[in-house]
């Protein structure tokens, strides 16, 4: 079955996540990630979102566009099995999908209307900046949230590592006050151990990176904890990661 309709971008999502590395594996796991739904022509006016603000949350439909040149694959290794394992697509919520499209859950902030443009400031995405959104709508609470169901191998919220800065990074924090709640950013993130699954319960000398807004975060685990070394000005448009 073929559909006709073809389907286009909405809008846009702008966040703090400027590589998939880093980016948490499910929405609303870092409530201190903001940032903004920018809706695009035609639908950039303000009958499309009338009574929008009535809701608190969204549900976002967007399009995994730097992993669909890669195709999808009938099974994948969800890191919560430690990258070894692996279920089919269909059980996991893998971006190696036949149609590229992802769904998430956003909490909803404000809506403004400035010279004929439309955004929404949104946080607790999972989405790489630059995502294109392909729907929107509000979520339910009486009928999304459903008591006792099932959630397979995602049962429960990911154990949460310690994050602490080093005196380096503290000091550079104090540089950087104009990107908002980056402290708390930064610990959230790094909290849910981005790494790849079998380096976990390791001895792991690595040092590892993140890039958020314009900033690479430098970083290290040391007896199971997280130490962010130093927080240095982005070059990542000008590497290959």
């Amino acid at each position: 079955m073929h559909f006709t309709n073809q389907i286009e971008a909405v809008a846009y999502c702008q966040t703090p996540y400027k590589q998939k590395f880093g980016i948490p594996r499910q929405p609303g796991l870092v409530r201190s990630a903001k940032g903004k739904i920018t809706l695009l022509p035609p639908y950039n006016q303000p009958d499309t979102i009338r009574g929008l603000e009535r809701y608190s949350h969204l549900w976002l439909l967007f399009c995994f566009h730097e992993t669909l040149k890669q195709g999808w694959k009938p099974m994948v290794r969800p890191p919560r099995l430690g990258g070894n394992d692996k279920l089919g697509v269909f059980a996991t919520r893998s971006t190696f999908r036949p149609n590229g499209i992802g769904q998430s859950v956003v909490q909803l902030h404000k809506i403004e209307q400035k010279a004929g443009q439309v955004s929404l400031d949104i946080s607790g995405m999972d989405l790489l900046d630059g995502t294109p959104i392909i729907d929107i709508k509000p979520y339910i609470p009486f009928s999304d949230a459903i008591d006792g169901a099932i959630g397979g191998i995602a049962q429960q919220a990911p154990q949460l590592v310690k994050v602490i800065f080093s005196a380096k990074a503290k000091a550079q924090l104090n540089e950087y006050k104009e990107y908002p709640n980056l402290p708390s950013l930064i610990e959230e993130v790094l909290a849910q151990d981005p790494r790849p699954g079998y380096k976990k319960g390791k001895i792991d000398l690595k040092q590892y990176q993140i890039a958020l807004y314009d900033l690479d975060v430098i970083w290290q685990v040391k007896e199971e904890t997280i130490v962010v070394s130093h927080i240095i000005p982005s070059n990542i448009s000008k590497s290959s990661k």
